[in-house]
């Protein structure tokens, strides 16, 4: 049954270049949209830029710039970036773009103060730049910021308040893993959550003072204040489906499914605050939290001073795009954190993509040509592919990442099997018989990569020849329970040329893979 779904991620702080934090949550997005577009579902995939607040105002004035002249040069970046990562995004949005964006922040917060969940009144604490918000002592380790290793600023203003409290027990019965609506994934990160939640919360900071903060939306009705981030941040996800304007399309939250994917250190104002607003608001709440790890580099965070910065457009231009979506996907588990090693990176690529994938391919393809390239597919078959897929869909069902792990391990199965049968020992009719069931089972293969590495996907069908093959990246493809069964393209009859699909790369860490 077709699904309506919208997916949504962080929206990035475009305060310096994208890095591969931000890769990593972009691709884990990509490939589940894919999938379920590959699948039938109609789906609304959106990203963005978090573009105002007081770590846009500072960076922009340490660098002598302007916010406006700062987000205007950066967040091109993100975006041309993620197009060069094949990210199918259908909307970017901007923060700091106020035709787009501000009408429905200004909106929710008039809703907001109008159920009586807003309040303004003096406050001192401690604001971390780096979180963007007020933390408590309780969450410093020996007086820093645990995640930016800076200490807190004391601050003493009149702002807004965000009346959290208040919601506490809706949060709770929204959250509870047997009868909420708003579910976690991975389950034990919602551990977490719920575990917070059995203490007390706290009211929020929803805006700074104008002698602060100049750069953001400004609150309506009080021109001393502009409201504060998460306001502003989380807003994103229905701005950009024009909430509360003339342009609304509400069908792709209301009658959608609604799944955030969202990094560790901002999950819990996804899981709680989010929500909270949008009840106060009398708004739908999201569906489901979809909650990634950290990517660190050889084994460290990833830090300018320690030299172990991975940049993303390094890794694209020695190995390509789909080697790194493989290599993301194919080793963080999902909700975990994860790390790139260049000589893994290197092994991994020789290993699997050359040795393994285009191994096959080539081999079947080089050995069917000399024979005529003519598929002769026989009704029966030992290659149980039907399983192959019901494992596959399993795995995209509970947000693992595991089908591209699943599609790899048929391909070294593949290569076994032809070593084992040997096809090059076999008589003409029986060794194109043969042969066709391996390029059958390449076919298979490659649907399965489709949503972690489309490009490759569709060089490998496109040198099987397969009738589908040039329509495989366009956003209506669906994958047929035809195309699913053995045999089922009985239309295709003969196979193409073969083409190298990873070249030899010279490794970072100096060893040359194989040829």
């Amino acid at each position: 049954m077709t699904k309506r779904r919208y997916l949504t991620t962080a929206i990035d702080f475009p305060n310096a270049a994208p890095h591969m934090g931000h890769v990593y949550e972009k691709i884990l997005a990509d490939v589940i949209v894919r999938w379920w577009r590959l699948s039938g579902d109609d789906v609304r995939f959106h990203l963005g830029t978090d573009e105002n607040g007081i770590k846009m105002q500072q960076t922009a004035k340490g660098l002598g710039l302007t916010p406006r002249e700062l987000v205007d040069q950066n967040a091109p970046l993100f975006e041309s970036l993620f197009r060069r990562l094949h990210i199918s995004f259908d909307y970017f949005i901007r923060t700091a773009d106020p035709s787009s964006h501000w009408p429905t922040v200004v909106e929710l917060w008039n809703r907001l103060k109008g159920a009586g969940f807003l309040e303004k009144r003096s406050y001192t604490g401690l604001y971390c730049t780096g979180c963007e918000r007020f933390v408590l002592p309780k969450d410093l380790v020996d007086g820093k910021c645990p995640d930016h290793k800076t200490a807190p600023q004391e601050v003493t203003e009149e702002n807004w308040f965000f009346l959290l409290r208040k919601k506490q027990k809706d949060v709770q019965k929204l959250l509870d893993p047997k009868s909420g609506s708003y579910t976690i994934v991975p389950s034990w990160r919602a551990n977490e959550t719920l575990t917070f939640l059995e203490g007390q919360l706290e009211d929020i900071s929803f805006s700074r003072s104008k002698d602060t903060l100049t750069w953001g939306v400004p609150v309506p009705g009080d021109d001393g204040q502009v409201m504060y981030v998460w306001c502003d941040n989380l807003t994103s996800y229905i701005s950009s489906l024009g909430f509360f304007t003339k342009d609304e399309q509400r069908e792709w939250w209301d009658g959608a499914e609604v799944t955030h994917v969202i990094g560790k250190d901002i999950a819990r104002f996804h899981a709680i605050n989010w929500p909270a607003m949008l009840q106060c608001a009398g708004l739908k709440t999201p569906d489901r939290l979809l909650v990634h790890g950290f990517i660190t580099s050889e084994g460290q965070k990833m830090s300018k001073s320690i030299g172990n910065v991975v940049v993303p457009d390094d890794v694209i231009s020695k190995y390509g795009v789909d080697a790194l979506r493989f290599f993301l996907m194919h080793e963080v588990p999902v909700g975990n954190d994860g790390d790139f090693s260049w000589k893994r990176f290197g092994e991994m690529y020789d290993a699997y993509l050359r040795n393994t994938l285009g191994n096959l391919l080539n081999r079947v393809l080089v050995m069917l040509g000399k024979s005529g390239g003519e598929i002769a597919l026989q009704k029966n078959s030992t290659w149980d592919v039907q399983s192959s897929w019901n494992s596959y869909a399993e795995a995209f069902e509970g947000f693992s990442m595991q089908g591209v792990v699943h599609a790899m391990g048929m391909a070294k199965i593949g290569n076994q099997r032809f070593n084992e049968v040997e096809p090059w020992k076999m008589k003409d009719d029986l060794r194109v018989s043969t042969l066709s069931e391996f390029a059958e089972y390449l076919r298979h293969i490659a649907l399965m990569l489709l949503p972690f590495i489309p490009e490759t996907a569709q060089k490998i069908s496109r040198q099987l020849n397969v009738p589908y093959a040039d329509a495989m990246l366009e956003k209506k493809f669906v994958i047929t329970k035809q195309m699913k069964e053995w045999g089922g393209m009985r239309e295709w009859t003969k196979v193409g040329t073969p083409e190298i699909l990873f070249p030899v790369v010279e490794h970072a860490h100096g060893q040359k893979g194989e040829k």
